[in-house]
C-alpha cells in the first residue's frame, strides 16, 4: 500500500521571532523544516513538501531533492489541496498531512495513524485536556468549561486520498486542520494517542522546549577519580563509608577512605572543581581523622548547588585484601544514603591486580572512580 506525507512549510507567520518563517529558523543545527522532514523519511513512501510560491531559494534547494514540491494555496486549506494534487500520479492510499512546525513528531506516532487507517477512515492524534479550562473576560475569570470531552489536535493526520482529496475539492476553506475538512464531507475521524512532545513551534520560547525534547540542551558530565593510601598500623580499614576488619589500617590525614575519596573526586572533577587537596587541605589540622562522608557531602551538595544532579557512580577497590565481595551490598547502601541517591544508582567493585605492584605486595589499597552527573 503506497503511503505519502504532506508537509505544509507554505506559511509566512513570524510569531515564532527569528526574523523569518519558523520553519527556516535553526534548531540544533539544523533547520525546524529539515528536522519535520527527517522524521517521515524511511516511514512513508512519498514526501510533498508545500512551499510559499515566492520562497525561490527554497524551491531552488529543494528541487535538487527526492521530494515532490508543491505551491502553498492563500491559506492552509488551500495549500494541502495542492499538496494532494501534486500526488496525483504517483497512486497513494494513504496520505499522511503534518505541520512544519512540529519537528519532533515521534517515529511511534506516524507509525500508529497509518496503522489507524486499516480500519478507520481518518485518524489522527490527540491528547485529551487534563488542565481546567477557565472563559474570561480579559484577564479575569468568568466561568469553567468542562473538559471531560475535548482534545487537544495534533498532526499528522492520515486519510485515505481520495476521500481527503474530494473533501478538499468541495470545502470552501479557511478549516482550521484537514479533520475539519474531513468532518464536513462527512468523513469520521478515529483519535489515537498523541504525544505531549509533539508540539507545534509557535513561540519564542518553543525553540528552547523543542531542543529540550530533543536533547540538545542536555550538560551530562563525567568526572573520574583515583586514591592510594598505605597499610599501617591498626585492626580496620574503613572503604566506601563501611568498617571492614583487616590485620591492618589505612594511613592518611583523614580516616583514609580511599573508596570515598575516589568517588569524590570523580564528582569534582565532572564540575571542573578541582580535588578534595583544594576544598579540605591536608595542611588544615581540622581535617586530621575527619570521616570521609564530610567531603562527600560538600561534594554532593556543591553539584546541587551548580544545578547537577548525580546519575550514578561507579567505584572500583583494588586491593588483595581485605575482601571486598561480602561488605559491597553494605557499601553501596552507606554510600547512596550520602549521597541521596538509589543503591541501584551506586556501583561498589573490587579486583586484584594479580600481585602485581604496590597492591599486589599489599601495600595499600587503590581506588578509581567515575561519576555520571546530568543537568537538572
Amino acid at each position: 500500500m503506497t503511503t505519502a506525507a504532506i508537509i505544509v512549510a507554505a506559511g509566512r507567520g513570524q510569531r515564532a521571532g527569528g526574523g523569518v518563517p519558523k520553519q527556516w529558523r535553526a534548531l540544533g543545527g539544523q533547520r525546524v523544516a529539515d528536522w519535520t522532514i527527517d522524521r517521515f523519511k524511511g516511514l512513508v513512501d512519498h514526501i510533498v513538501l508545500v512551499l510559499a510560491e515566492d520562497d525561490t531559494s527554497a524551491w531552488e534547494e529543494f528541487s535538487a531533492t527526492d521530494l515532490i514540491l508543491a505551491p502553498g494555496g492563500s491559506d492552509r486549506a488551500g495549500s494541502v489541496h495542492s499538496g494532494l494534487q501534486a500526488l496525483e500520479a504517483h497512486s497513494v492510499e494513504k496520505v499522511l498531512i503534518h505541520d512544519v512546525a512540529r519537528p519532533c513528531v515521534s517515529a511511534r506516532v506516524i507509525r500508529d495513524v497509518l496503522a489507524a487507517l486499516d480500519a478507520h477512515p481518518a485518524a489522527a492524534p490527540g491528547l485529551a485536556v487534563t488542565d481546567a479550562l477557565w472563559t474570561a473576560d480579559g484577564s479575569v475569570v468568568t466561568g469553567t468549561q468542562d473538559r471531560s470531552a475535548l482534545y487537544a489536535a495534533q498532526t499528522p493526520q492520515g486519510f485515505h486520498y481520495g476521500a481527503i482529496t474530494a473533501a478538499h475539492a468541495y470545502h470552501p476553506g479557511g478549516a482550521a486542520d484537514d479533520v475539519e475538512v474531513a468532518r464536513a464531507a462527512g468523513i469520521d475521524v478515529t483519535i489515537i494517542p498523541g504525544d505531549a512532545d509533539n508540539l507545534k513551534i509557535t513561540r519564542p520560547e518553543d525553540f528552547e522546549r523543542a531542543e529540550r525534547i530533543m536533547g540538545m540542551n542536555m550538560d551530562v558530565r563525567l568526572g573520574n577519580g583515583y586514591d592510594v593510601h598505605r597499610f599501617g598500623g591498626g585492626d580496620h580499614v574503613i572503604l566506601c563509608g563501611v568498617k571492614v576488619p583487616h590485620t591492618r589500617g589505612l594511613q592518611g590525614h583523614s580516616d583514609a577512605d580511599v573508596g570515598m575519596h575516589a568517588v569524590t573526586d570523580a564528582i569534582y572533577g565532572a564540575l571542573a572543581k578541582g580535588d578534595i587537596g583544594q576544598h579540605f587541605p591536608p595542611s588544615d589540622p581540622q581535617w586530621k581523622g575527619a570521616a570521609s562522608e564530610i567531603f562527600l557531602r560538600h561534594a554532593v551538595e556543591l553539584a546541587g548547588q551548580m544545578g547537577y544532579a548525580i546519575s550514578n557512580v561507579d567505584c572500583t577497590l583494588v586491593c588483595e585484601y581485605p575482601k571486598i565481595g561480602p561488605h559491597a551490598d553494605a557499601m553501596r547502601a552507606e554510600m547512596a544514603q550520602i549521597m541521596g541517591l538509589r543503591t541501584d544508582q551506586v556501583s561498589i567493585k573490587a579486583t586484584t591486580s594479580e600481585r602485581l605492584g604496590f597492591t599486589g605486595r599489599s601495600e595499600g589499597i587503590a581506588s578509581l572512580a567515575t561519576a555520571c552527573l546530568v543537568k537538572s
